[in-house]
């Protein structure tokens, strides 16, 4: 790996880490400011509204600059508002801190993906951004679990300043090792702008927030199916949280080399497509421990493999707006994480099971199936129309 690959791989690691951890120590952190467990909750909803907002707004405000300078600037927002969370000295001032602390999420995979794609070799772009993107997959293997860990058994506050210095790391790596760029953006925000005045814009955006609501369907609750249905310990969880993110890591980088070999648009269909049917299948073998455990890793996998493709096929469509049309991909992710929490709790609240976010997921990866095949039509007529204008 490429040493200025790598510090995208850094900061995809830290992010990873921050968004997912909190889930794992939301009781912990609840205990220590003496409020409720929903309370907690909105400590997650907090990062999630940053990152929808910050990935537009950050890029906005920085598209014009260099990519090193605006990956600087975003890990220094990201290591100063960790930091601060893990001296908060109260609930709303760490809810604060979670919602800056997201803003540079977005904008960051949205940049990194680009640049990812720039270092690489031709007809390698995908596996360079899913090289950035196993950051992120590691996070969930190794990163989670141990902040979680040290969450419970030490202090929650420690794992926020561990969180800190990976930003701190991330921001001297790309100081020192990232190649100097030259700035793609030179029309403004408001021409980068015109990208979201086409449909086919708008499609891929249904595409991400409906198809990977399907994933958050499943992993928003995978802790009671787990407990309830499979019948596990809770102190198995941890480690089939590790069997996950091993799938997840496996996953990211299949899912660069398909999206390399065929297209972003029909790998991201095809992967869609098995995430309902790993879906519809852990319903039905949800009481059984072994197959139970094997979906675990199954459905890790084909979620994390959709990541680089879909990112592809954002960056792909928006030529002149790539790096905003990536940071909004990015905000697409937590809509569609947002989205699946909400609907994959519906059937839970109304006692149909642990294991019935399954069937909702599964109906939203279909739905993200058939978006797809809709932005195919629509990008092939395009094509069409403008092969007769050529024509004439």
């Amino acid at each position: 790996m490429k040493k200025s690959v790598l510090t995208l791989t850094l900061g995809g690691f830290g992010i990873g880490m921050t968004e997912f951890v909190i889930m794992g120590i939301l009781p912990d952190i609840a205990k220590s400011l003496e409020i409720t467990i929903p309370e907690a909750g909105h400590l997650v909803s907090a990062y999630a509204l940053g990152v929808v907002v910050g990935a537009p707004l950050l890029i906005g405000f920085t598209g014009s600059k260099p990519p090193k300078t605006i990956l600087l600037l975003l890990m220094v927002l990201f290591t100063v508002f960790n930091t601060i969370s893990a001296f908060a000295p109260s609930y709303y001032m760490l809810l604060l801190s979670r919602f800056f602390s997201g803003m540079p999420h977005g904008a960051f995979f949205g940049v990194g993906a680009v640049v990812a794609g720039r270092l690489a070799e031709p007809g390698k772009e995908a596996r360079s951004v899913s090289l950035m993107f196993a950051g992120l997959t590691i996070a969930n293997l190794i990163g989670v679990p141990l902040g979680t860990f040290i969450g419970h058994h030490i202090s929650w506050r420690i794992t926020f300043m561990i969180v800190g210095v990976i930003g701190l790391l991330t921001t001297t790596s790309i100081r020192i090792w990232m190649p100097s760029l030259a700035v793609t953006n030179t029309k403004g925000l408001l021409s980068e702008l015109k990208f979201f005045t086409r449909l086919d814009a708008w499609l891929i955006v249904a595409v991400i927030a409906v198809g990977t609501g399907g994933f958050f369907c499943w992993y928003s609750y995978i802790a009671p199916l787990l407990t309830e249905v499979a019948g596990f310990s809770d102190d198995s969880i941890m480690y089939i949280l590790v069997l996950a993110g091993l799938g997840m890591v496996i996953g990211n980088f299949i899912g660069g080399r398909l999206a390399d070999r065929y297209s972003p648009l029909i790998s991201s269909a095809g992967l869609l497509f098995a995430m309902a049917v790993s879906l519809t299948i852990l319903f039905f073998v949800s009481h059984n421990q072994v197959l139970t455990l094997i979906s675990t890793f199954v459905t890790g996998a084909i979620a994390f493999a959709m990541l680089s493709p879909l990112q592809m096929l954002m960056i792909n469509t928006a030529k002149g707006a790539e790096m905003l049309a990536a940071s909004v991909s990015q905000a697409s992710f937590n809509i569609g994480n947002a989205l699946g929490a909400y609907l994959g709790g519906l059937p839970i609240a109304a006692g149909l099971g642990f294991n019935s976010p399954e069937w909702v997921g599964a109906s939203l990866a279909i739905g993200g199936v058939l978006v797809s095949f809709v932005l195919m039509f629509h990008l092939k007529r395009n094509r069409e129309i403008r092969l007769q204008a050529v024509e004439a």
